[in-house]
């Protein structure tokens, strides 16, 4: 004869209700929580604001922004891969030092209107 299982139900951690919202079974969520969150992530935000450009972060973006381009000019115009990377290579020796002075710019504008508060 085979064994028989009790038929107990799982207990999922969250419930979906008939709207889809998610309701937590154990303890209820903690009051002022969601105000933290966001007053932390406006910190953050704020910190990383005034902190001055680097280059590294210029080469970052300008990496991207160069191998998308030759993606883009590969996949749309047709261009042989070889053209395309370097054409790419120009646009990242272009977009290295552009990106730092914008973001140079934007900083050095910041902290002027900062400390005319």
């Amino acid at each position: 004869m085979a064994q028989q299982r009790t038929k107990k139900k799982r207990n999922p951690k969250n419930r979906g209700n008939a709207a889809g919202v998610v309701t937590r079974r154990s303890g209820a969520k903690k009051a002022g929580t969601q105000l933290e969150g966001k007053a932390l992530a406006a910190q953050r935000r704020e910190e990383k604001l005034n902190t001055p450009p680097t280059w590294r972060g210029s080469l970052n973006r300008a990496a991207i922004a160069a191998a998308i381009f030759a993606l883009l000019t590969v996949l749309l115009f047709n261009q042989n891969p070889a053209g395309a990377l370097a054409l790419a290579a120009v646009m990242l020796v272009i977009y290295i030092p552009m990106s730092y002075y914008t973001d140079l710019f934007f900083y050095n504008r910041r902290q002027r209107q900062k400390q005319a508060q």
